[in-house]
């Protein structure tokens, strides 16, 4: 007598996207601004599967949904899929979500947006809806703004769904819009065109909350300061001439110019005494030029150095606590339907 065993196979939906660091041109991609910014190795995962239950879990714990107001944000490192589901009006949904991360938190590396888009795809994905990935960023950035309330710019969105080395236009987008109103950004690989990328990134352990940031720069400009209008025109024109400095592997000139961003970034908003610790340091040890990866106040560096070496042996002295690499490859949002025995538990992967 044969005896069979039956196998039962579950099918998991994985998403994986990446986080990034600007390298010019921030924080101009909220106010019609141009900006280049690449992916790092740090990563996101996301994974779901049909469940009995509506389950969420990440590296801080885990979570069922059952009543609606379960779904209103608490504050806590779940909002982000409350938010995701909100949108989409799936308070019935039976699924677990997992998510596991190695981006730092809050380190203004969009390490919170990297998980919006993460669920929102595999979400997405689960119920059989299907969008460009011009229409998931503007997706990303309309739930991150309405059902997150922060006031953060576009590149992050874009950045974290498209992924790789990107200069990024948002002329036309200096004011929020309903979606169906927006028009999508300039989005243009610089990858196939670049060899080099010089750059060492280091995080300060300073934890930001970019919408803090964000919210009080937003009200001097739509108000009208003239420094900070002026100002980030002038910041948005150094990112269209770094551009050309970076095809053209123009070190100095790329340098000079990211000096000038955070200079008139610093004079308008201060960037913090640590992060401008850091930058001193990169600049008098062989960095020619230094700024904030992301948005001030948030703990990430990002310098130009021919002699990595020694830019990172100093910044590890000064206190530096983690370095990221860059990745101009990312794919971004990329999404998979793999077997449940790929997947490992939900937990962070630790530095």
């Amino acid at each position: 007598m044969i005896n069979i065993q039956i196998i039962e196979v579950i099918l998991v939906i994985r998403v994986t996207t990446s986080g990034r660091a600007g390298i010019i041109g921030n924080p101009t991609d909220g106010y019609g601004g141009t900006m280049i910014a690449c992916s790092i190795k740090n990563k996101v995962q996301v994974t779901i599967c049909e469940a009995k239950e509506l389950i969420i879990e990440n590296q801080f714990g885990r979570k069922v949904l059952k009543w609606r107001n379960d779904f209103d944000n608490q504050g806590d490192y779940f909002d982000v899929v409350r938010a995701v589901l909100r949108y989409l009006k799936l308070y019935s949904l039976k699924a677990k979500i997992s998510i596991k991360s190695d981006i730092p938190v809050q380190a203004g590396l969009a390490g919170s947006t990297a998980t919006l888009s993460g669920v929102l795809s595999a979400v997405l994905s689960f119920i059989g809806k299907k969008y460009n990935k011009y229409h998931l960023a503007e997706l990303n950035r309309v739930i991150e703004l309405n059902y997150m309330k922060c006031h953060c710019g576009y590149q992050d969105a874009y950045m974290t769904t498209f992924g790789g080395l990107n200069y990024l236009d948002f002329r036309g987008k200096e004011f929020y819009k309903e979606l169906n109103q927006e028009i999508y950004a300039t989005v243009e690989p610089l990858s196939p065109f670049v060899q080099n990328l010089p750059f060492v990134i280091a995080h300060t352990g300073i934890k930001h909350h970019s919408g803090d940031f964000h919210k009080p720069l937003r009200e001097r400009w739509v108000e009208g300061e003239r420094k900070v209008v002026e100002g980030y025109k002038e910041i948005a024109d150094i990112a269209r001439a770094g551009k050309k400095a970076l095809l053209n592997e123009d070190w100095e000139e790329l340098g000079y110019l990211m000096n000038k961003n955070h200079e008139i970034q610093d004079s308008i908003s201060d960037s913090g005494e640590k992060n401008n610790y850091m930058i001193k340091i990169a600049l008098e040890n062989g960095a020619l030029g230094a700024k904030l990866a992301g948005a001030g106040g948030g703990g990430t560096i990002i310098a130009l150095t021919l002699e990595p070496e020694r830019t990172i042996k100093a910044l590890k002295e000064a206190g530096a606590e983690k370095f990221v690499e860059l990745d101009p490859y990312s794919e971004g949002v990329v999404v998979e339907e793999v077997e449940e025995s790929e997947i490992g538990q939900a937990g962070a992967y630790r530095f």
